[in-house]
């Protein structure tokens, strides 16, 4: 199934109108080539061209059409018209004159068994004559040398004035097309993937850009051991893929994987890439990748393109033949022998827009205005990290690699969220309850937004698959809900305002820095402290400010009287507790900075305005 979705992936790219947006013909692929030697029609070296380019911090070297790279290990195989210094000009970087002389005489071997099918082609014979000279030398002698001597680059060729790469000329492209397609000796077999009775490719392309995996690629098919023979079989034959489908999809996936590929993100180990079915749907491509890929570091980015998947799953624009049609999410992850399945969705467009719908929906929570509308999946795993100061949201790299995967199955699946990455959530909102921000020292929010999104959603899927007769957390405050927990997430929020209203000022150290975490896990332990020291900041307040005062005294009332007595202080919190004694304070610190008409009837307006008077803004507590 995988594979046949990234051969029809392939031969969709192949129906583009524009060229340039194809993926490149059987014999050919798509490689970084950072320096291109550019030789006369006699052999000569004229110059050595750099087609990197600086894009931020990096240089990135130009992309070109190049023939197919062969699949090396630890012996002399050389690529077509393209290589590393080694091969090209007989650069010894490892003091192995041998190896190198061999690597050097492979080159030039299939540049002279090319020139037998293309014998009048100009490109090839300089190519022919430059290599028969001294090209080290010659090398030697340009200004980019140090650079090449120094790091072993690839290379390739280009006649004078020319545009095109020797490989490109038309000539050059017919012989290596023809011999790509040319069929292999040995019996056929049906095709796993086309159906279609061919003999199998015996070793399968390498799939480059696996995070973590071999540089130099690895495979997803690949039977390289004798255990894996079977009624005498060897490697491809195991299981037969013709070389065009061979090639088709491990071209694919190679595209989807390349760097810069907007089809592709890193969640936790797992390289993940999607790709729709049908061409029609490449904006759903666009906007899965900004829902799931964005840069953290810019929670704003291609914000409109994720507003616009949603309005488009919200109207219904999924429906009917169109929601039909499939959509693909691939993880791959390293592993010791070949690239690992992490995890593989295929769902239909209607399946996923009612996925996608329920998730937006389980996530969303109240927030402050210079939030972010929506949180994309990178934003919601690192609020679970340690913040660096080259990451500040947090980092990623901290969390143990399989629960970004999970996280992607919860989404696609509709199922529960991982108690590892809310544990981890709990943790950082402990770990932080006193955390001051280094350039201002004020209070960093420790129950952040996509904090609270995320035990929003923990709490209300349990809640929907386990105890559907309870009710489910409301996306802003709600005054009515039974939970004890909840209620004394409230209740320690309304005690940390009255401590700063009583204080009249910002304060360095609050409530909160001492006792969050313990109210959080063991309630009883601490409440009856806080009781009597709220006892203290109420006094405070009624000397400074009555209305005030009759304002926090109606709300702890108004709150202790939705607790049982006997529920009201247990002596542990497991996980769910603690999320939603979380949730309970961040509801009601949200709601403090919220005006809402309902809070307080218009009747007592003079009682309401006493009641508010003296409250500290918002931006005063950042």
């Amino acid at each position: 199934m995988i594979l046949q979705a990234l051969h029809s992936y392939y031969e969709r790219r192949q129906r583009l109108p524009d060229p340039a947006d194809r993926l490149p013909m059987p014999g050919l692929e798509d490689k970084e080539i950072p320096f291109v030697l550019e030789v006369a029609p006699d052999g000569r070296l004229v110059a050595i061209s750099d087609t990197r380019q600086i894009e931020g911090k990096k240089k990135i070297a130009k992309r070109f059409l190049v023939p197919q790279g062969v699949k090396k290990t630890s012996g002399v195989a050389a690529n077509l018209l393209w290589d590393t210094a080694e091969y090209v000009l007989g650069l010894d970087t490892k003091g192995k004159s041998e190896r190198v002389a061999e690597q050097t005489a492979a080159f030039r071997a299939r540049v002279d068994a090319l020139l037998r099918d293309a014998p009048d082609e100009p490109g090839l014979l300089a190519v022919q004559r430059f290599l028969a000279a001294d090209p080290l030398h010659a090398a030697r002698a340009q200004p980019l040398w140090p650079e090449i001597e120094a790091g072993n680059p690839v290379l390739s060729l280009r006649l004078r004035d020319d545009v095109d790469l020797i490989c490109q000329r038309p000539a050059v492209l017919g012989a290596i097309t023809g011999q790509a397609g040319s069929d292999e000796d040995g019996p056929a077999f049906p095709c796993l993937i086309t159906g279609r009775d061919q003999p199998p490719e015996r070793l399968h392309s390498a799939i480059k850009g696996v995070w973590g995996a071999q540089t130099s690629g690895a495979n997803i098919v690949s039977f390289n051991l004798d255990a894996f023979r079977s009624y005498g079989k060897e490697q491809g034959a195991n299981a037969p893929v013709s070389p065009g489908a061979a090639f088709a999809y491990t071209t694919a996936l190679n595209s989807l994987l390349a760097k810069g590929s907007r089809q592709r993100m890193q969640v936790g180990d797992a390289s993940t890439v999607f790709w729709s079915q049908a061409q029609e749907d490449a904006d759903v491509e666009n906007g899965f990748a900004a829902l799931f890929g964005d840069p953290v570091d810019d929670p704003n980015a291609h914000t409109d393109q994720v507003r616009a998947l949603y309005e488009a799953v919200r109207s219904g624009h999924f429906d009917g033949a169109a929601g039909e049609r499939h959509f693909y999410v691939l993880g791959l992850a390293p592993n010791a022998a070949r690239i690992a399945i992490r995890f593989w969705h295929a769902k239909t467009l209607g399946e996923l827009s009612t996925r996608i719908r329920a998730w937006f929906g389980d996530i969303e929570i109240a927030h402050s205005a210079n939030e972010p509308e929506f949180l994309n999946v990178k934003r919601l795993l690192t609020s679970a990290c340690l913040a660096t100061s080259d990451r500040p949201h947090g980092d990623i790299q901290r969390l143990p690699p399989a629960i970004g995967g999970d996280l992607i199955r919860c989404i696609l699946d509709g199922t529960e969220i991982p108690s590892l990455l809310v544990n981890a959530v709990i943790e950082r909102c402990r770990a932080e309850q006193a955390k001051k921000d280094d350039k201002t020292g004020k209070p960093v929010r420790h129950v952040s937004y996509p904090r609270a999104a995320l035990m929003r959603v923990f709490v209300n899927r349990y809640r929907r698959i386990h105890q559907p007769e309870k009710r489910e957390i409301a996306v802003s405050l709600d005054k009515d809900f039974p939970d004890p927990a909840y209620a004394l997430g409230r209740l320690f929020a309304v005690f940390e305002r009255m401590q700063e209203v009583a204080a009249g000022r910002d304060l360095n150290k609050t409530i909160r820095d001492a006792y969050f975490g313990a109210a959080m896990s063991t309630p009883r332990a601490v409440f009856s402290r806080l009781n009597r020291l709220n006892q203290i900041h109420l006094r405070d307040i009624k000397r400074g400010s009555p209305g005030n005062a009759i304002f926090f005294e109606r709300l702890t009332l108004e709150i202790n009287n939705k607790i049982n007595p006997r529920e009201m202080y247990l002596a542990v919190f497991p996980l769910r507790e603690q999320s939603l004694f979380a949730l309970g304070y961040y509801h009601q610190r949200q709601a403090f900075f919220t005006k809402s008409d309902a809070d307080e009837p218009a009747a007592s307006a003079p009682a309401a305005e006493a009641a508010t008077a003296d409250i500290p803004t918002q931006a005063s507590l950042k």
